[in-house]
């Protein structure tokens, strides 16, 4: 059944004004009324018939609305799409778009303390006028409809602005938090909370490393002095990670190692991080849809996305509700064979780790050496270990190696890549093409050839895994949106079983709670939870299917059931 389309946005008077558009995207007539009034006008459109919202900024709107118990089915985000268009190389009409360059602004983000509950004054602030949203649209469908991919285009964009509905109802929904059972652990991990001084683990490990470093002054957290603190004590590293400083036998290297990771766990998940970003029982975390350049996204507040394991046991499903977890496994080398063609690479994914089948067919010898390789073919790194397997991936699944070390060759030469829908690549900056063409003179210094050749490698990795990575954020898109579609048809528990926390829209019904690039978090009343799990692996097939056809590629997940989301 065809939608209506409603554009959204303000007079010159600044009342709120929607605007009606015909199939052929004509407008037929504008409503104004008071801001105020814009919850229950939406409502009762949305109560009507199938409605698709254009307006400026998901963000700066929708959440507001979510605040006030009214949810809509589909929108379309005139920022986020702007973006995806103006950059898309299938674009060659782009009926004035790449000028209007007022869309080029980012996307509104709540700011930390902001839970969307608080509306302030006044309740609505419609961004852009309706007349300038009206002719925004206009350029994005006639700019789309002469593409050399209208129906991929169309598709991301659709995807990408019910990935801005998902990413505001996460906010107000917020993820399940166990204040308690996150006390018990930094109290267990790093001891009781001392004021503003450091707790008493930190600090008792932080002597062990002074004394192993026969330094009693060493700055631990300030890695120039460290550096010059290890030096001293014999230990010649480079820098302070874990994994250089496990490569050396020194009785500071454990306690450094544990200081570090105690400190991460106070400075970002400490107390300090419990008291801005949990109220009632609930983590508000600020998702940016697209906030990274292959469109996957990223966290503008509250560090949704670096979550640390042990941590997970916070996350808490409300009494007589659970949570429904899954992730699924290997995804973007399931995405590269799909984009690929590569039979050969999906049946050895098929219906089981795919790391296993690609030593069954005989590729290298063990499961490490397959994670290596394929690692190594999507991320760049070619030389070493990944680079000694890489050529037997080449032989065994030879479209796949294609794909990624075209896409490489591509970006190594200064052009622009694609994903699977259209999302294309950031253009080589002015200062690297100077560079390169520095190094082709013939004039150049050995030196300026070998930043040239590094600099030109640097752009291949980038590239070769832009491609892989951001159809992966594509498929995660489609399948957050179906799973989407599919909860929202589920019956509401009575008022007795609600969740209050989850706010009004979300309070009696699953709804989802978390999302981290191939995972997903589902709230729900335990009554519902196998029928939960089953729209999930369902709604993961679809997206499949939405992108890749009929292609057999499976996209298997590990699905849990249970009152907490620790993995196992």
């Amino acid at each position: 059944m065809a939608s209506d389309t409603v554009v959204v946005g303000r007079t010159t008077s600044g009342r709120a004004a929607l605007i009606d558009l015909d199939a052929d995207g004509t407008a037929r007539g504008m409503t104004e009324f008071d801001e105020s009034d814009l919850p229950a006008t939406i409502a009762s459109r949305e109560t009507a018939g199938e409605v698709r919202w254009v307006w400026a900024d998901t963000a700066e709107i929708y959440g507001r609305l979510l605040a006030t118990g009214v949810r809509v089915a589909r929108a379309w985000d005139l920022r986020l799409v702007h973006a995806i268009l103006r950059d898309a190389v299938a674009v060659s009409e782009d009926h004035g778009l790449r000028a209007a360059t007022a869309w080029d602004a980012d996307t509104s983000t709540p700011s930390p303390g902001d839970t969307l509950f608080d509306l302030g004054e006044p309740a609505f602030a419609v961004p852009h006028s309706a007349d300038a949203a009206l002719t925004e649209y206009a350029r994005q469908t006639a700019a789309i409809a002469s593409s050399r991919t209208p129906g991929a285009l169309r598709l991301l964009c659709a995807a990408e602005s019910a990935g801005a509905l998902i990413a505001a109802e996460l906010h107000v929904a917020g993820v399940p938090w166990s204040v308690e059972a996150h006390v018990d652990l930094l109290e267990r991990e790093l001891g009781p909370r001392h004021g503003g001084a450091l707790p008493a683990r930190i600090e008792q490990t932080a002597a062990v490393v002074r004394a192993a470093l026969g330094d009693p002054s060493a700055s631990l957290d300030s890695q120039p002095r460290l550096l010059r603190s290890l030096h001293r004590a014999g230990l010649m590293v480079q820098s302070t990670s874990r994994w250089e400083l496990a490569e050396h036998d020194h009785p500071a290297v454990a306690p450094l190692i544990a200081y570090k990771k105690l400190m991460r766990l106070y400075t970002a998940n400490g107390w300090a991080w419990l008291n801005d970003w949990v109220r009632d029982n609930r983590f508000r975390p600020v998702y940016v849809p697209a906030g990274v350049v292959t469109g996957r996204w990223a966290s503008s507040g509250g560090g949704a996305l670096q979550i640390p394991r042990n941590l997970r046991t916070a996350v808490r499903a409300d009494p007589g509700w659970t949570l429904v977890t899954a992730d699924v496994a290997q995804l973007e080398p399931r995405v590269l064979a799909a984009m690929a063609r590569d039979t050969a690479l999906a049946e050895a994914a098929s219906g089981r780790d795919l790391y296993a089948g690609i030593v069954e067919r005989g590729a290298v010898g063990t499961r490490a050496e397959a994670k290596l390789a394929m690692l190594g073919a999507m991320y760049g790194a070619t030389t070493g270990e990944s680079g000694r397997l890489l050529p037997r991936l080449r032989r065994t699944f030879p479209r796949a190696m294609r794909l990624v070390d075209d896409a490489a060759r591509t970006g190594e030469d200064g052009g622009v890549v694609h994903t699977w829908l259209g999302r294309t690549s950031p253009a080589a900056g002015e200062s690297w093409r100077a560079l390169q063409s520095l190094a082709s003179d013939a004039a150049a210094s050995g030196v300026d050839e070998t930043r040239a050749r590094r600099s030109a490698r640097d752009r291949g990795r980038f590239t070769r895994n832009f491609v892989v990575q951001g159809t992966a954020a594509e498929w995660a898109l489609a399948w957050l949106a179906d799973l989407r579609a599919r909860l929202s048809a589920f019956p509401e528990v009575d008022a007795a079983r609600a969740a209050p926390a989850s706010g009004p829209v979300f309070a009696r019904a699953p709804h989802l709670a978390f999302f981290l690039h191939d995972e997903i978090v589902v709230h729900t009343p335990v009554e519902h939870a196998e029928a939960v799990a089953t729209a999930v692996r369902e709604s993961a097939a679809s997206a499949g299917r939405l992108l890749f056809g009929t292609f057999p590629i499976d996209f298997p997940l590990d699905l849990r059931i249970g009152d907490t989301a620790e993995k196992g």
